[in-house]
């Protein structure tokens, strides 16, 4: 592989201005040896292309993934496990530790090991994986712990954007035109703009929250009653949670990402991707008390019209022509606050098995980040072993950690007000 970062890549990577590392975790019952975690993880990093790249700078100084054929393995950070949270204090640490990509791998582990029970933090930076692929890569460390004789087939990274998107896409004059026009544009407003990144006063936190079998599965039979969907539902009692806690502060817009590889088959399901178009939702009117199940189903409906309106192909093609912005765009992005209030990633059900043959997986909490722009605000949930669990990631220079637990707790009041749950 020697290939540029795309746009959406170079904006995750911060173009190395600031860490953007993910941390996904899984709680294990069982025993494996450090070995078996060593030999799990060469095979990861020999099937994905971007494990075994480093970064370096091309002639026009756009960040590039390079193929280092002697790049060292996944490094193993070993701790002792003195608690049950102590997953979330190493978590915000490894937000803001540093990869240093230009010699090593994107990726590393973490092991709090105990005699019985192991929390397992796998940290990448944001530009080489979304929620998708670290689902992927949780899923292989796990099938490969217990079963060391696996074998993980390798793929080939993609060289350029071209080979991702249809012909008619990148052969089109128009959209040639249209990407040279809206780089212009763009570069042209952020010039205007020059803003400078707003300092970062305070700490970086994450809430978290697990509901229980029973009321996942209530939740989730609900909203299919109401004819929504947990991420409308999600998206409504944010939203109303925002606007009650903030008031006239609320922007009354919610950033909802889509999953690109539903609309570019190029890109394996299985493979590593960073890139993810997104929707902008808002409440019917940002006043209005109306009914909460009824705003849910409007909030579906605008999710469905505008997902299927995504062209990601010619969108990915067109913001290649913004390298020559990305770097006013990031300072854009670490000084105003945006025009949304929170931004929501629904990972839905992981598809990891809870039993093996060797450890039980008693836990997958919901990756968490530490994005460094003036509007951190991002909710991620996931289900595992029929639990929905939340993380919730900010920053206290944007929103106090106090007013952030207020809206987590008026959203899940609101979410599950009139949710019955039976046994």
């Amino acid at each position: 592989m020697n290939r540029q970062m795309i746009v959406g890549e170079r904006i995750m990577y911060a173009d190395g201005l600031a860490p953007v590392n993910c941390v996904f975790t899984a709680t294990v019952e069982g025993h494996f040896s450090e070995p078996q975690l060593n030999s799990a993880l060469a095979k990861i990093q020999n099937r994905h292309p971007l494990l075994r790249s480093n970064v370096s700078r091309n002639e026009t100084n756009v960040p590039t993934f390079v193929t280092n054929p002697n790049i060292p393995s996944i490094p193993v950070d070993i701790i002792e496990r003195t608690s049950d949270i102590q997953w979330e204090e190493i978590s915000l640490s490894e937000w803001e530790r540093p990869f240093d990509l230009t010699k090593d791998p994107a990726a590393r582990l973490i092991w709090l090991r105990s005699e019985t029970v192991s929390d397992l933090l796998l940290v990448c930076p944001h530009c080489v994986c979304d929620g998708s692929g670290f689902v992927t890569l949780m899923r292989e460390l796990l099938l490969l712990l217990d079963n060391p004789e696996m074998d993980l087939e390798p793929y080939e990274g993609f060289q350029s954007v071209d080979s991702l998107v249809p012909a008619s896409i990148s052969d089109s004059r128009m959209i040639h035109w249209k990407g040279k026009l809206f780089s212009a544009l763009a570069k042209g407003l952020f010039t205007i703009l020059n803003p400078k990144p707003a300092p970062h006063e305070g700490n970086y936190y994450f809430l978290t929250h697990t509901l229980d079998k029973e009321t996942t599965s209530a939740l989730v039979r609900k909203c299919k009653a109401e004819k929504t969907t947990i991420q409308a539902a999600l998206c409504t009692a944010s939203l109303l949670a925002h606007q009650s806690v903030k008031g006239k502060a609320s922007r009354n817009k919610v950033i909802s990402p889509v999953d690109i590889r539903r609309y570019l088959p190029a890109i394996g399901r299985d493979h590593l991707f960073a890139f993810a178009p997104i929707v902008e939702l808002s409440l019917t009117q940002k006043d209005a008390q109306n009914d909460f199940w009824a705003e849910a189903r409007s909030m579906k409906q605008a999710l469905v019209e505008k997902a299927e309106k995504v062209n990601a192909a010619e969108m990915m093609f067109i913001t290649e022509y913004f390298h020559n912005s990305t770097g006013a765009l990031l300072r854009h992005m670490r000084s105003t606050k945006g025009s949304h209030d929170i931004t929501i990633s629904n990972m839905g059900v992981l598809d990891i098995p809870v039993s093996y043959n060797n450890f039980h997986v008693r836990a997958i909490h919901s990756p968490s980040v530490g994005f460094p722009w003036r509007n951190p605000n991002t909710l991620v949930v996931s289900t595992f072993a029929g639990r929905m669990d939340f993380s919730f990631c900010s920053h206290e220079s944007f929103l106090p950690m106090i007013d952030a637990e207020k809206i987590c707790r008026e959203a899940m009041w609101v979410l599950l007000e009139d949710t019955p749950v039976t046994a």
